[in-house]
């Protein structure tokens, strides 16, 4: 475990606002926190001041911090092989790539490996369009893919629109009740009326130009939204009829977040490619992929795949997510995170909902919850970034470090934080929203 040393902890702090560009961020303001260590649920300054981590960072340390048996396993591939070219056979690509498999479905076959999940997206549009002979990739506006070329084109928030390089890119609307596009008073007929809506767009694009529908199973960034009953199959019967690979964007939702191994596991559907990174080794080595399925594998039998990375599956990111899936096999930890929120997530969060005004709506599944923040419950205006700025640091002043984006708070702990620790977390929302509450 780190040692407090404030000095230390200056130096960092001097180095990082010297030297370092940040990502998404206007640089002069910056004031990031300098994190020193982390064990399992928490992490700690050089100050010594420690925070539950209700961010798993960006939704990533499914197994929390420094686990003991991935470290292990990092440290035996480092004696054994640092590095190797993607081009030749290595015992740890091929044990990640076959329990990846194992947990996908039989209908899987391979693992194209990358070096996370921005990539991951930008080679299974790859892979659908060279399949299929087709151009155009579907995806809706309630999206994050990545911030690479044809990643960022095909999200739909905001980040894309100073991105637009990549070409033949299409958005629609996806089912979203709370904040219906569709005027829909019922799940039922959100549901109907999104599918509707995503047939017509395949029709007026031509469905013989569409390579494509991409979607994250349960969008994250965007907001935390489950998808409802019936929608998921419902595309993919859709892309079924029309010849479209389906693609499931699996980054952030898959290896244990939403209580299942991959999230499309809990709504009765199967995709013909998953994308995933994140999770599947806790992010501590770089590491993303694409699961193919057979169709679509054999399609390059005889036929050269087009693409490849330097670091396409690394030995030392192999080695981590060996480590991470035998660890949630032997410990539950899937089963553990699908606990959480049956059991305390959920119900805690809708406790605090009738308690504060500023709570709209609470949705998630497993470890992977959002609260919809509004000024009005009637409206469903949305509370301004300075209210989420406020929270945020009365929270992080609490010691919990939390993950906010536009006008929502999302709960997104590691599948491992214990219910004592989701109860100090839900304690210090509550404490957070009755300080910002009174002001």
């Amino acid at each position: 475990m780190t040692q407090p040393d404030a000095a230390e902890g200056a130096r960092a702090y001097s180095l990082d606002r010297g030297s370092v560009f940040h990502s998404w961020s206007a640089q002069r303001s910056l004031s990031p926190l300098v994190i020193a260590g982390g064990e399992g649920s928490t992490v700690w300054d050089y100050d010594g001041n420690r925070y539950l981590d209700m961010s798993s960072q960006l939704v990533y340390t499914n197994l929390g911090h420094q686990h003991p048996a991935v470290i292990e396993a990092i440290k035996r591939q480092a004696d054994r092989l640092v590095t190797v070219a993607p081009a030749h056979a290595n015992l740890a690509r091929g044990e990640a790539a076959e329990r990846i498999l194992a947990r996908a479905g039989s209908i899987f076959s391979k693992v194209f490996f990358t070096n996370g999940g921005a990539d991951a997206n930008e080679n299974a549009i790859r892979l659908a369009r060279l399949s299929t002979g087709r151009d155009k990739v579907l995806s809706t506006y309630r999206s994050y893919h990545g911030n690479t070329g044809s990643a960022i084109a095909a999200t739909g928030d905001w980040r894309r629109v100073p991105n637009e390089y990549a070409r033949s890119h299409v958005h629609f609307f996806g089912p979203f009740l709370y904040r219906s596009e569709f005027w829909s008073d019922s799940v039922e007929q959100e549901c109907e009326r999104a599918l509707h809506h995503l047939e017509r767009v395949i029709q007026a694009e031509g469905p013989a130009s569409i390579a494509a529908i991409l979607l994250e199973t349960v969008p994250g960034t965007a907001g935390v939204i489950v998808p409802p009953p019936g929608y998921l199959p419902g595309v993919r019967a859709l892309a079924d009829k029309y010849g479209i690979v389906l693609i499931l964007d699996e980054v952030m939702a898959g290896f244990g977040r939403t209580g299942e191994c991959f999230a499309f596991q809990g709504f009765d559907v199967v995709p013909d490619l998953i994308t995933f990174a994140k999770g599947v080794n806790s992010g501590y080595v770089p590491a993303g992929g694409v699961v193919l399925s057979e169709a679509i594998a054999s399609a390059f039998d005889d036929r050269v795949f087009p693409g490849g990375l330097t670091y396409s599956g690394h030995p030392l990111a192999m080695a981590a997510i060996v480590a991470t899936i035998d660890a949630m096999e032997h410990e539950g930890v899937v089963e553990h995170a699908r606990m959480l929120g049956d059991e305390f997530i959920g119900p805690g969060l809708a406790a605090l909902q009738e308690q504060h005004r500023l709570i709209g709506e609470v949705r998630g599944l497993g470890v992977f919850w959002a609260l919809d923040l509004v000024v009005d419950r009637e409206t469903r205006e949305p509370v301004s970034p300075t209210i989420v700025g406020r929270l945020k640091d009365e929270l992080m002043q609490r010691g919990v470090l939390p993950f906010t984006a536009d006008n929502r708070i999302h709960v997104v702990p590691p599948c491992t934080m214990s219910p004592a620790d989701v109860a100090r977390c839900l304690a210090m929302l509550d404490e957070a929203f009755t300080a910002v509450e009174a002001e």
